[in-house]
Order: C-alpha cells, then structure tokens, then sequence
C-alpha cells in the first residue's frame, strides 16, 4: 500500500544535465525508473502518472523527500504539502506523506533504489557505459533496467517483485482514466503535419501523435509538450520559445521526409487510368521519374510515359525502370533520352556515375582552344 519515491542525478544527454525519478513499492520492491530534464512539479506529477500506469494501479500512500515541490514550508515541524500535489494525490486516490529528515528507516528504500539506478545507468569509468547519444536512448534504456531488476529474485524477499507485484495489486486500487491535468498544462491538438501551435508559434512533435491531443508548458525560456503514451504520461518534445513567423520545427521528428528536413510531404502517385497504372508498376524508377519531372515543368510527360511502357514490352521492364531512376537522378527528361540512356546501359557492363549537366557543369576541358580563334 505503499510507494516511495526519490530523484537522481542523471547521466547528461547532449550536454545538458537529467533527472532519475525513481519509485519501489515496498512491499514487493517493485521498482520504476523515469529519466526527466528537471524536478518541476508538472514533471514530478507526470513521472508519477508512469510510474502508476506501469504498476497497473495506485497505492494508498505516496511517501518523499521535503523538496519544494512537496512541501513549502515547516511550521513547528510539521511539513505544510503544497496544494497541487495534493490535488495530483486526491486525483489518483493517494495520500502523500513525506520522510522524517535523516531518518533512515523512512528514506532508506527510495535512497537505496536511486544509488541502484545510477550505478547502472549513469556512465561512470568504473561501469563503462557509453554516453546516451539522445534522451529517447536514455527512456529506452531505464525501461530495459526496470525488466531486469523486476524479474530476478530480490534478496530480502527471496521472489522477483514481478511476481510479487501479482499479488499486491490485489490491495491497490483502479487508476483514473485521465492523469492529474492542471499541472500537466494547456490542452493543444496536434495537427497532420505533425505541430502544435502555442502563442502563434508552430513547434513540432515526433511521428504518432497526429490527431491526438497533449499537454503543452513554458519551463524557463521552454516549452515542454507532453503526451500519454502506452506506459503513461511522458514528455515527447521541448523546444527553445519563440516568436510568431519563426516555427520550432525539429527534422528528427520527420523521419519519412526527405534529407533535407523539408516538413512538406512529397506527393505519392496514384495511379488511376490503365496507362498510369502500367507505368508506374515499372518500378521504383518509374515512380521518381514522374514525381521529378512533374515538379520540374516537363512537358509531354503523359507520351513520354506511353514510350517508356512500349520499350517494356519489347526489352526488359527492370531495364527500363532502371533507365528511368538514371533518367530522374541526371534530370535528363527529353524526348530522346529514355532511348539514349537504354543503349548506354545495353552497351555498359555496369553504368558510371550520374552527371548532372547545369550550369556549373561543362564538356569544354579548357579555354586554351579559343586563344587559336582568329590566329
């Protein structure tokens, strides 16, 4: 019935500095891991949103340190709980209680799990551990620890808490549908192209989230996006403020968009006639040759279609897709080039390097022939 709960210092994830939230059901010493940026009170109550959906239920205790987050104040010894934690521990049905300072017996289990965590999770030079090249690579690898320390027999109780967590869940009570809101911040909806909008500015959020709703707040000079995912409340994104005409848009969350981080989607052909359909089945080549040469202005691009389908059915049609690819990465669309570029590959054991023929290109070797002109 009861849940401890502690913070630690974190390995740092490209420069910047994260947070261990670290939580153990005493009794089956069942234990979560959450890495977080900060130790705010929107962090902490979403942190705890996890850590209670990854149990499956809610205890009837919530037991802490005396950070400010938890308590304000002492008045003749007795903590003063900051209003909003209550509030976070009405929501989910839980009382919060906070330790006896240096009293071991209180703080000793959540102290003991944070000095766990970090050993195995904090790159040090007596582990050997590699730094975390993203903070995603940091989530994944704090959920990877939680399974194996949940699944090995714990030493005091000689059974894995997973199997004990089977039987104490019996005393927890059903989780709220929803997490505890207010401290989680606005409610935005997240559009097709992948962006919420918070003072006329558009920032961008992973892939997965459109169309569903998340939680966006301003931490210092940040704005921090959080969503629900599978195990919970979690945060997905964080970027620098900004003004209005300048979008925060992150090329990492648009992993299916080209290299160069366009956040505007190409468009699939689809084909809908007898013609476009046997084109496009060519292949691959054929699908970037009419997207390139439809955004390039070709003309006759529907006959040119035609003669590439009528060289398919006399030569091989990977041939032609081939000769298609070379076609669109050259940008040669002529109306003799599909021909020319086929006899090149026919008379080439293996086709050379593209050239692309602008204005930075030229055949001319040198300037010395035109010094004989008019000699």
């Amino acid at each position: 019935m009861w849940l401890q709960f502690d913070w630690g210092e974190g390995p740092r994830v490209g420069g910047r500095r994260t947070q261990l939230f670290c939580a153990w059901l005493s009794w089956s010493r069942f234990r979560v891991v959450v890495p977080a940026w900060d130790q705010q009170l929107p962090t902490l109550i979403a942190c705890l949103d996890t850590t209670l959906r990854r149990i499956g239920r809610a205890p009837t205790y919530l037991l802490t340190d005396n950070p400010r987050t938890v308590t304000m104040d002492r008045i003749a010894g007795v903590p003063v709980r900051h209003p909003d934690i209550v509030s976070a521990g009405r929501h989910y049905g839980c009382v919060v209680h906070t330790c006896e300072p240096f009293d071991p017996e209180s703080k000793g289990g959540a102290e003991h799990t944070v000095k766990i965590a970090k050993a195995d999770l904090v790159p040090t030079e007596a582990n050997l551990l590699e730094e975390y090249p993203s903070f995603a690579e940091l989530v994944d690898a704090c959920e990877r620890w939680c399974e194996k320390v949940n699944a090995r027999p714990h030493r005091a109780v000689g059974a894995a808490p997973a199997e004990r967590l089977a039987t104490e869940l019996g005393r927890l009570h059903v989780l709220p549908e929803d997490p505890h809101l207010l401290a989680l911040g606005e409610e935005r909806l997240v559009g097709f192209d992948q962006t919420v909008s918070w003072g006329n500015v558009r920032y961008s959020t992973p892939d997965g989230h459109q169309g569903t709703k998340v939680w966006c707040r301003v931490t210092g000079d940040e704005l921090v996006i959080v969503a629900r995912t599978g195990s919970g409340v979690a945060e997905i994104a964080r970027h620098r403020l900004s003004t209005p005409g300048n979008p925060r848009i992150v090329a990492a969350h648009y992993p299916h968009h080209p290299d160069d981080g366009s956040v505007l989607r190409l468009p699939k052909p689809r084909p809908r006639t007898a013609a476009e359909i046997d084109f496009l089945a060519l292949g691959e080549g054929a699908h970037r040759w009419l997207t390139d040469a439809a955004a390039g202005g070709v003309v006759r691009i529907r006959h040119k279609m035609a003669r590439a389908v009528e060289f398919a059915h006399v030569l091989d049609a990977g041939r032609v897709d081939q000769a298609l690819a070379v076609a669109a990465a050259a940008g040669r669309f002529g109306d003799g080039d599909l021909a020319s570029i086929l006899d090149h590959l026919a008379a080439a054991a293996q086709p050379g390097p593209v050239v692309v023929v602008d204005e930075t290109h030229s055949t001319q070797p040198g300037t010395a022939g035109w010094g004989r002109v008019g000699a």
